[in-house]
């Protein structure tokens, strides 16, 4: 049998077996027009993202990143490319469609607290709310809900209403609200934005927790590249095209350390100064590639500017030089 995904019609929607896949962009489009301009937010971008997996996206304003995730959390409709979610055609949905694919694949958190909680419940009864919808006993939705908010370290504070946390534990009970109806994949938007650092630590500590524990997929949409410290892979996104990813691996000092476990030495516990980041540019499927920003200004370039490229076919490395 092929390896190929196959294709089948469901629901008035496109079905697609994409083992090992939760999100997969391909050649990207959205474009805002109104009678006077034409705006195009994403610009061909490509994306996958494995299914389990914990990653960021980053980006200035105006990069795309948000329009992105709108389309992913089926807020928006791509205007051409693909896009699939958990094997589903978004481009193929209809409203209903949507509905369902909101209720029960994917979860949100809004960087504004007010779109995630109700001010007049309490914790407890803003994670019920979602599960309204399911049906289900009142027993069982609130030993959900319970789960929920142990799992985000706020069991002792289910009876508190809104006016009663702080912004780190709105934050933490938006987090279980999001989760809820068990999503395949949760969005968090600047889920950190609001917060000092310490409390930002602190719910990127229960995203990496939940990620492991509930086995599902999270993407963090942000504009601080500080996350890098925090995370596996961070894509950045400029232009609406995906630029580069900062991968999280090993440092040489951590590999030496793994290699005295296997003479008998001692291995001490990883802590952050045992990793190092790498990024590594992009190369979209025309062969294209945006040099990061830091790179241009180096090199004296700006956009429009013509390139001198060289590849040195000794040791397998390309050159890019300003001409000037």
């Amino acid at each position: 049998m092929s390896n190929e995904p196959y294709s089948r019609l469901y629901g008035g929607s496109v079905e697609v077996n994409d083992e090992g896949s939760m999100i997969r962009c391909e050649n990207l489009v959205k474009i805002y027009k109104t009678s006077e301009v034409e705006v195009v937010a994403l610009q061909g971008l490509d994306l996958n993202v494995n299914k389990g997996e914990l990653m960021a996206i980053v980006g200035n304003s105006g990069s795309g990143k948000s329009t992105l995730l709108n389309m992913l959390g089926g807020l928006d409709r791509p205007s051409a490319g693909q896009l699939f979610v958990d094997g589903k055609n978004l481009l193929k949905f209809t409203d209903k469609d949507y509905v369902e694919y909101k209720r029960k694949t994917v979860g949100f958190v809004w960087q504004n607290n007010a779109r995630n909680l109700v001010p007049y419940l309490t914790a407890v009864q803003n994670v019920e709310l979602p599960m309204l919808l399911d049906g289900g006993g009142r027993r069982k939705r609130r030993e959900r809900a319970l789960e929920l908010l142990d799992k985000v370290g706020l069991l002792k504070r289910k009876n508190s209403r809104l006016d009663q946390m702080s912004g780190g534990e709105q934050q933490r009970v938006a987090i279980a609200i999001a989760l809820a109806n068990r999503p395949k994949l949760l969005l968090a938007d600047e889920p950190t934005g609001s917060v000092d650092t310490r409390t930002s630590n602190v719910i990127l500590d229960i995203f990496k927790e939940l990620n492991k524990s509930e086995e599902i997929t999270i993407v963090i949409v942000t504009h601080d590249v500080k996350l890098a410290k925090h995370i596996d892979r961070v894509v950045a996104i400029r232009d609406g095209r995906t630029s580069s990813e900062i991968v999280r691996k090993r440092s040489y000092s951590e590999e030496l350390k793994e290699l005295g476990s296997f003479s008998g030495q001692q291995q001490t516990a990883e802590t952050e100064e045992d990793f190092t980041h790498e990024e590594l540019v992009v190369l979209d499927r025309s062969g294209r590639l945006q040099l990061p920003k830091d790179h241009m200004e180096a090199l004296h370039l700006k956009g429009g500017d013509k390139v001198k490229v060289e590849f040195d076919e000794e040791t397998g490395r390309l050159y890019i030089m300003n001409p000037n």
